[in-house]
């Protein structure tokens, strides 16, 4: 959150200092979703995210997205009009192993040419 929250305060779609950003929670104005979720045999997959009041450890086999994102409403006229509309989301799907992570969507295309170009071949 942190770093989408720098992002919207360099693009002008929030004020004021980062810290103050975030403690207020502004940013869910834009972010509507928390980072991610458990995937399994559904793709909302439901689980204990906590154990007796604490956050679950990550165990070997266990398999979750992470995916930030943002969204400018279309009808949201306190932004500039040229943001309205736009939304975008990035999305890994990462199983812990034993020994760490594999990030299973490790190959997908990632940078902007090379989506444009994927994109263009389709």
């Amino acid at each position: 959150m942190e770093a989408l929250t720098e992002g919207l305060l360099r693009l002008g779609l929030l004020k004021g200092s980062l810290e103050k950003n975030i403690a207020d929670g502004h940013y869910t104005r834009f972010c509507r979703h928390k980072s991610g979720h458990w995937l399994g045999l559904d793709v909302h997959d439901v689980g204990d995210y906590r154990i007796d009041g604490e956050p679950r450890l990550l165990e070997p086999g266990m398999v979750f997205t992470i995916e930030p994102g943002l969204y400018v409403g279309a009808g949201d006229a306190s932004v500039h009009a040229k943001w309205r509309g736009i939304g975008i989301r990035t999305e890994d799907d990462v199983l812990v192993t034993r020994d760490g992570h594999k990030v299973l969507t490790d190959a997908l295309v990632r940078s902007a040419e090379g989506i444009e170009a994927f994109m263009a071949a389709a």
